[in-house]
């Protein structure tokens, strides 16, 4: 599966900003919309979709997303990757 790379960023008054929440939200109801579809067996849209659940289930999920917005409060550009290892979902954070 590839990973999934977020890019969180505040809200201007040019530019709309998202959470790192709000995005793994919309990326999985796109996931789910896709699944429901069920035009044909996606076995790496059904693994897409269990990353990200698994993400917003886990512990580390809240750790993750209070470190991104402290780097984003500090101006800095965050990207969130997202994979799947070894059957274990993986969390990788970014920051330029």
């Amino acid at each position: 599966m590839e990973p999934i790379n977020l890019d969180p960023r505040y809200s201007t008054k040019e530019i709309p900003g998202k959470c790192i929440k709000c995005l793994v939200e919309q990326e999985l109801n796109n996931c789910l919309r896709e699944l429901l579809r069920g035009e044909s067996e996606n076995k790496e849209m059904q693994q897409r979709y269990d990353t990200l659940l698994a993400f917003l289930k886990s512990p580390e999920s809240q750790k993750l997303r209070d470190e991104t917005e402290k780097y984003l409060a500090e101006g800095r550009k965050v990207t969130l990757r997202l994979s799947f290892t070894d059957g274990k979902p993986k969390y990788e954070l970014n920051i330029d």
